[in-house]
């Protein structure tokens, strides 16, 4: 059966669709021998696809991992400016896998990582918003900004879904918040906090749709549970 040949990449877990579209701009997958086309067709069954010059390996058994990111480490699978990345830390996984989304290098917390390239892009598909809950360590007065960024709709001339924003701690400098948002935009909470005034210091996200955190010890990571990934398929 013919499809798409950035969603075959992804089947196969070489990686996800977005990444794959990038290979084929590049020039880097051929098909019969073929440089292939931005949208091109073809079926795995009877066509010769290759990646770098090496054919497409069978289909792989789908992973799904949870690691708690440290600071310091950036969201990717590789980094040309050679910083640290991600993928130091879950070196012993056997397949291939890629981060979902996006942690910023100066932020901790949950970060789901896969090689289910049709999840991977269910759950970054912009219609479908899902909730990411952080907390947010600041700097500035808390007492002002709350409302202001409960009720922020408009980030730098974007729309965005008014957060759920609580106070768990209050202090002299500032307090720790727990905010909700609905989308993934670049440095979003650090940017909505310094729109209102506010500063972070530390930013963690501890749930993101189905998954959460818990206990899992900073750096460590862990396979979902087979519930996890039926929970966020149905998202």
């Amino acid at each position: 059966m013919e499809e798409r040949i950035s969603k075959i990449l992804s089947a196969h877990g070489v990686c996800s669709r977005r990444a794959a579209e990038e290979l084929i701009r590049n020039g880097r997958i051929q098909v019969n021998g073929t440089v292939a086309n931005l949208g091109q067709r073809a079926d795995a069954q009877t066509d010769l696809i290759c990646v770098d010059g090496e054919p497409l390996k069978e289909k792989c058994e789908f992973l799904y991992i949870m690691l708690h990111k440290p600071r310091g480490y950036v969201t990717t699978v590789s980094d040309e400016k050679g910083r640290r990345t991600v993928m130091g830390l879950i070196r012993d996984i056997p397949e291939r896998v890629w981060p979902v989304g996006r942690l910023d290098m100066d932020s901790e917390g949950l970060l789901l990582l896969t090689n289910d390239g049709d999840l991977t892009n269910h759950l970054l598909h912009p219609s479908h918003q899902i909730d990411k809950l952080y907390q947010v360590w600041v700097n500035g007065d808390t007492t002002a900004a709350i409302p202001a960024l409960r009720n922020m709709t408009n980030l730098d001339g974007e729309a965005i879904r008014k957060p759920y924003v609580k106070l768990l701690r209050k202090n002299d400098n500032g307090g720790v918040l727990s905010i909700i948002i609905h989308e993934g935009k670049n440095r979003q909470i650090r940017r909505m906090c310094a729109a209102v005034g506010l500063r972070v210091s530390r930013l963690k996200r501890v749930r993101e749709s189905a998954l959460s955190l818990g206990d899992l010890p900073i750096g460590k990571w862990r396979y979902l549970t087979e519930e996890e990934v039926a929970l966020l398929k149905k998202v």
